[in-house]
């Protein structure tokens, strides 16, 4: 599903230049649930940015699905952020006036599908992750954890190949973020991919891999 062979990722910095990635090498296969964690500058942002086509490695290969990334144009990056990999931020990223329905029929709206595909999918998705009742309410008339399963729906309803979640639970609390971690599983359980990006080591221990990040190298690789 994923491979990274000797990524770097470098930026200038007046005269020098900051290696945020450093010879990165994993894979990661089909139907797994990965963690990367770290500490803050550890390079895991970074990561779930080229990860998610919206930078590019500076220097190694990154493949998803056999496909070599860094060879795409940006038409062709953008049609694959959208077809083959879901996204699920800390901050949600709603749209305040739109429904959860129609924040959920977005991705489908850029991809060009009949409406009424659209709306089948879109209540696939929200019956999915346990709010076929709440199509109807803005994020304002719905909590931080229903939101979060709002954004869930939306990365699911393309059917990606991948789901990049970046810190899923950060701005939820304890209980709502266990919620969450346990749709993720139930999702890998159905066959989805999943890599995660918490600075959070609880967090981190409910995947199924663990990958530690330091200073844009990996120190570990653990699966549970």
């Amino acid at each position: 599903m994923i491979a990274f062979e000797e990524v770097w990722r470098s930026y200038p910095m007046g005269p020098s230049r900051v290696d945020a990635v450093r010879g990165i090498t994993f894979t990661v296969a089909s139907g797994d649930f990965v963690a990367i964690s770290g500490p803050s500058g550890s390079g895991k942002s970074t990561l779930m940015n080229i990860l998610g086509c919206l930078d590019r490695p500076s220097a190694g290969r990154y493949l998803l699905e056999g496909v070599e990334v860094a060879f795409l144009d940006d038409n062709a990056l953008a049609a694959l952020r959208n077809r083959r990999i879901g996204f699920v931020f800390q901050t949600f990223n709603l749209l305040p006036r739109m429904t959860a329905l129609r924040n959920v029929e977005l991705p489908m709206i850029y991809g060009g599908l009949h409406r009424e595909a659209r709306r089948r999918q879109a209540l696939e998705a929200l019956a999915a992750v346990g709010l076929a009742g709440r199509i109807g309410h803005r994020p304002s008339e719905l909590s931080g954890g229903e939101q979060q399963r709002v954004a869930i729906a939306r990365a699911l309803v393309n059917r990606p190949a991948i789901i990049l979640a970046d810190e899923p639970t950060g701005n939820l609390d304890s209980k709502a973020g266990e919620e969450i971690l346990e749709i993720f599983h139930h999702l890998v359980d159905g066959g989805a991919t999943v890599v995660m990006v918490t600075h959070n080591p609880r967090i981190a221990e409910r995947a199924r891999r663990v990958i530690q990040l330091e200073d844009g190298r990996i120190v570990s690789d653990i699966r549970r």
